[in-house]
């Protein structure tokens, strides 16, 4: 399936027609399938190899540096988490993956660090460059979320800057995902179960190999096909609460490969996932009331999910 399709350098340029062509686009797509190819995002293709490179070698350390850098206080929204540890919402069999989160870095006497709502960030001593380039990732896949919800907002007529204060030091993750070559009997698992994205927003570059499909409102499920260098964005749960699922978070999963020779092989992939800041309370745009935090929302879903207690 080909998504619909919008180019970043029409938002970018001094033309206003292609402005408002990219937010009309942009928000029609997300409205209709929750899910966005965006071509010319400006992310620089040398970081993204760069970090594909090092994800590989991360991965691949003993396990005992791996699990040196567990956060599970944090509800392991930094650092890594141990393969067979998350699952789908609403199911209990583990998905074939494991990760490493890796999120915003704020001066360890900042207030959202000594309370825990914005963890520091843990990286394998073997690998001290991980943290630069990661680092470097998370930036510009920032920087260019904050354009892209910009231009969501205008579709949605908010006032100008209103992502912008939500999501003012939020709890942005950039998830950096290993899904190892798949056991000759998965008994029923697969490398990431049907779920909808908990967070408002998230950006995904071009994974290393095949396996992301939808399901579409006609109850399909489709494979999703990008062309290199584009980013998918899709719409997630946060999202479609504060829109009255006029943006909705489409149901997606990963699948096992059905080629034996492509099933041995490793899989990577880099989501940007965007939060809100954690105490942001998570009113709907139409003024109906709400006492809810970003804060209780994600860590009710990570509890949902197994990889918080």
């Amino acid at each position: 399936m080909h998504l619909p399709t919008v180019s970043f350098a029409d938002w970018t340029s001094d033309d206003p027609s292609r402005r408002a062509r990219f937010v009309r686009n942009l928000g029609t797509g997300l409205e209709e399938l929750g899910f966005v190819c965006v071509e010319d995002p400006g992310i620089d293709p040398e970081l993204l190899q760069s970090a594909y490179a090092i994800a590989a070698r991360m991965f691949a350390l003993p396990l005992a540096d791996r699990l040196a850098c567990e956060q599970r206080g944090s509800g392991r929204q930094r650092g890594y988490t141990p393969f067979g540890t998350e699952h789908a919402k609403d199911r209990t069999t583990a998905d074939l993956k494991e990760f490493w989160q890796v999120g915003r870095n704020l001066d360890p006497e900042h207030p959202m660090v000594i309370s825990g709502d914005i963890p520091p960030n843990a990286w394998p001593t073997p690998l001290p460059e991980a943290a630069t380039t990661f680092d470097s990732l998370f930036d510009a896949l920032e920087g260019f979320s904050d354009a892209i919800l910009d231009a969501v907002g205008r579709y949605l007529g908010l006032d100008d800057g209103l992502f912008a204060r939500m999501t003012s030091e939020g709890s942005s993750v950039l998830r950096v995902i290993h899904y190892p070559p798949v056991p000759a009997d998965p008994d029923g698992a697969v490398r990431a179960a049907a779920h909808e994205d908990i967070n408002l927003m998230t950006v995904l570059p071009v994974s290393t190999a095949a396996g992301l499909e939808l399901y579409t409102r006609e109850g399909e499920w489709v494979a999703v096909e990008t062309p290199p260098g584009s980013v998918i964005v899709d719409t997630g749960d946060m999202m479609a609460l504060l829109t009255g699922e006029r943006l909705p978070a489409t149901t997606h999963r990963v699948v096992n490969p059905s080629d034996p020779a492509l099933a041995r092989q490793a899989r990577y992939s880099m989501p940007f996932f965007v939060h809100p800041h954690p105490e942001w309370v998570m009113r709907p745009f139409d003024g109906t009331p709400s006492t809810l935090t970003a804060r209780d929302f994600l860590m009710d879903r990570l509890r949902a999910i197994g990889v918080a207690s």
